[in-house]
């Protein structure tokens, strides 16, 4: 998604302190720009300290509706790894401990080289809420049948709003952002800078593809009939991203996500050094895959059971626990209060 930032050939790093978004989201707020100083913290809903991200809920002054900021430390950039970027005057260390050859040190860098990229999501809906706290996860082998019967009447009752997918193939937002654009309606798609990626960073590069063909939900749907669409995909993105990033295909994943995170189909394109979120066994199912298991059984993905991951404060966890295909657990993780009462 942007649960998708493109731009031309030079973008601008983004700031910690604005954040422009589009006039209007998917919920209809019209907002021309959010500013951290006037966001109020009210609780951690998540803090991974792997990822070296954290998710704050809370609120922006005078204005209504619950808001969630997402803060992740950047990865290091090869080009800054000189005298003008962490190793210039401006950098500042303090000592932690010396001992003989060991030193372990503390440093702040320029501010130019320390930015926190930054994630607003406003108005917050529950669901957004539930995607982005720290919980248990469980695995769900679903069989076809369990996708007829648990699966899909879950998904198009309570899916995510798609407008602002629909904005961006439409032309009506994010039109700075695309990398590449077939406008073809049938087999067409746009590339462009998933939410998660800053735009620049060649080192954590992540886009998706998302295809103009509206009623695709996921893998699920997928035949033979999609073949030239995902193969337009899989070639045309390829081409971009050498000419564009110079990074061969040879160090792309390029894979589903199953489920995914909104139904409309999309594809992911990451540089295979990054581990994106959601690359694992039970989660990422890749293109080159998926194209050969259909065009050695055309209906595969409508009679494979697939692997997914639920979390237990999904409304599709309730679904997959009251049918009995899974087991709620205590966790002892709580949200931590930013503000004492």
């Amino acid at each position: 998604m942007s649960d998708a930032a493109h731009q031309n050939d030079v973008l601008e790093p983004p700031s910690s302190k604005k954040i422009k978004i589009d006039q209007q989201n998917e919920n209809g707020v019209s907002v021309k720009q959010l500013e951290l100083k006037d966001f109020i913290a009210e609780k951690v809903i998540k803090n991974n300290t792997n990822t070296k991200t954290v998710c704050i809920e809370g609120k922006f002054r005078d204005k209504t509706g619950v808001a969630l900021v997402v803060l992740e430390k950047n990865a290091f950039k090869e080009e800054e790894l000189n005298d003008t970027g962490y190793f210039c005057p401006e950098t500042v260390q303090e000592t932690y401990f010396q001992n003989d050859i060991y030193g372990n040190y503390v440093c702040f860098p320029k501010s130019a080289v320390n930015g926190v990229k930054t994630t607003i999501i406003y108005p917050a809906t529950e669901k957004h809420i539930v995607k982005y706290s720290q919980q248990e996860v469980h695995i769900v082998v679903e069989t076809p049948e369990l996708y007829e019967k648990l699966t899909l009447p879950h998904i198009e009752k309570e899916q995510f709003n798609l407008q602002w997918v629909y904005n961006i193939l439409e032309g009506k937002t994010e039109q700075d952002r695309i990398v590449h654009n077939n406008p073809c309606e049938q087999d067409g798609f746009v590339l462009l800078p998933d939410l998660k990626w800053d735009g620049v960073t060649k080192e954590t590069l992540y886009l998706l593809a998302i295809v103009r063909r509206r009623g695709i939900k996921s893998l699920r749907d997928l035949n033979a009939s999609h073949l030239p669409l995902l193969k337009r995909v899989r070639d045309e993105g390829k081409k971009k991203i050498l000419e564009k990033y110079n990074l061969p295909e040879s160090q792309l994943r390029i894979y589903f996500h199953y489920q995914p995170s909104f139904y409309h189909l999309h594809i992911h394109f990451t540089y295979l050094r990054h581990e994106a979120p959601g690359i694992y066994a039970e989660k990422a199912h890749l293109l080159s895959t998926v194209i050969n298991n259909i065009e050695m059984m055309n209906n595969y993905y409508q009679k494979a059971s697939l692997p997914f991951t639920i979390k237990q404060m999904d409304n599709i966890f309730k679904v997959y626990e009251t049918n009995g295909c899974v087991q709620r657990i205590d966790s002892n993780i709580e949200n931590t209060e930013l503000i004492d009462k």
